[in-house]
């Protein structure tokens, strides 16, 4: 019998992907393969691809360089959603064996004959029109946290994005396959999850393949509360407008949903948010965050933010950077916006240099150190819980609190995935909280 064949991932981009690579690997593992770290040499490398920003397009090529270095004659598989929006693109890096498309890349393994390397990428990749089907996934194993899909695709169409070209329409999973899985879950022993999708807000469209709605996202978290055995939900990220006062009010009295929302804003800026073609103005925004804060006052608030959209003058910038400071959010992921083909975006005039945009980019990610800070030291005295992760840290076991206070002690492994009642004393030197036990584990 020959030896069983080794399969390892590299997953660029967001929590979808992640749930996504998780499933694929585990079909993998289902038909025998065995699955090693990336770092190892492997007979297959599988890349899931992301088309956010620029630098994942260039990263692709340094990521297959890596894996041609453990093994010359491996089996190279592009996925994900660069692989269906330029196919043809990675296809043509040296080295890269098989490019499958947003349908074909959750039937792997049936592309996979014997392995032998092609003289140029082989291309599975079907019309987007044509990924109007759910495939459900979710990750465990390889965080304390597991990552459930529960939507997938994108129907709305905001001016920079080529999600909607790369997923598809939106389409959620039955509520009954969810519950299946985060069953599945919780008795794997993993104590928190976080729901992810492209727009998790629109979650119930597509149900049913069609437009029918038997759900809502309100009524996903509703029964997702109930499940026995989970210790946190997490909401992943998720639109201003499909964000209700109803969610928020259910969240504030829930038993296993956590008090930290990840809501993307893209400009503080009316004006640039109807070119992006956004559906909500800046005041619709401001009373999500002022619902959330009257209600949970020590929820945890992240902002997605793009700079540099075509337009973008600097007084537009600065509307955008004093409304983000005046705004009591904890923490800003910026975006330097990327010209996109096949966006209307990239033929609007006003085009902001690079220059500009990466000085734009900067002054917010220094708005955002500070804003962390503040939020961190407004908890500090608070007794919260941690859930403690996997990775020794330079000596160190770090953890997150349920309202996303990033929180350190000495390494010791029995904590791993462990949740515990302590006391935030002080911000260290690297921004990390310290505390003390509110009752110290029999295990320290």
């Amino acid at each position: 019998m020959s030896a069983q064949k080794k399969v390892a991932f590299y997953t660029l981009g967001c929590k979808l992907n992640f749930s996504e690579t998780s499933t694929i690997a585990r079909n993998f593992q289902s038909e025998g393969f065995e699955r090693v770290d990336f770092s190892e040499k492997a007979d297959i490398y599988v890349i899931n691809t992301c088309s956010v920003t620029d630098n994942a397009d260039k990263r692709f090529k340094t990521i297959v360089k890596s894996a041609l270095k453990q093994n010359e004659n491996a089996f190279l598989i592009a996925i994900g959603c660069y692989a269906q929006l330029k196919p043809e693109e990675l296809a043509a890096v040296d080295g890269v064996d098989l490019v499958l498309g947003a349908t074909e890349k959750f039937k792997v393994t049936n592309y996979i004959n014997d392995l032998s390397k092609n003289e140029m990428g082989e291309v599975h990749s079907c019309e987007i029109e044509e990924a109007d089907f759910y495939e459900s996934s979710y990750s465990f194993g390889d965080r304390t946290r597991a990552f459930l899909k529960v939507q997938d695709g994108c129907d709305y169409k905001c001016t920079y994005c080529t999600i909607p070209l790369a997923r598809g329409i939106s389409r959620s999973d039955t509520l009954k396959n969810v519950l299946k899985n985060a069953k599945e879950i919780s008795e794997k022993g993993i104590k928190e999850i976080v729901l992810t999708g492209v727009n998790i807000g629109d979650y119930g469209k597509g149900e049913f393949g069609n437009k029918k709605h038997e759900h809502t996202f309100f009524e996903l978290v509703q029964t997702l509360d109930k499940v026995e055995g989970i210790h946190r939900l997490r909401i992943s990220s998720i639109e201003p407008n499909l964000l209700t006062n109803e969610t928020i009010e259910f969240v504030a009295q829930s038993n296993s949903f956590v008090p930290h929302f990840h809501i993307p804003l893209q400009s503080g800026s009316n004006t640039l948010l109807k070119l992006m073609k956004r559906r909500y103005l800046r005041e619709t925004y401001t009373n999500r965050v002022q619902t959330i804060k009257k209600l949970l006052p020590n929820a945890c608030i992240g902002v997605d933010v793009i700079v540099g959209f075509p337009g973008e003058t600097d007084e537009l910038f600065l509307e955008t950077y004093n409304y983000l400071n005046e705004l009591d959010i904890s923490y800003l992921h910026v975006f330097t916006y990327s010209e996109r083909p096949n966006t209307e975006a990239v033929e609007m005039d006003g085009v902001v240099p690079q220059k500009v945009r990466t000085k734009r980019s900067k002054m917010l990610r220094g708005l955002s150190v500070k804003k962390r800070r503040a939020f961190y030291e407004s908890q500090l005295n608070n007794e919260v819980t941690v859930l403690f992760e996997s990775e020794n840290k330079e000596g160190y076991i770090q953890g997150f609190t349920e309202n996303y206070v990033k929180v350190k002690t000495p390494w010791n492994p029995n904590l791993v995935n462990t949740l515990h009642k302590i006391k935030l004393t002080e911000i260290d030197d690297d921004g990390i909280v310290r505390f003390d036990w509110v009752k110290t584990p029999s295990v320290v």
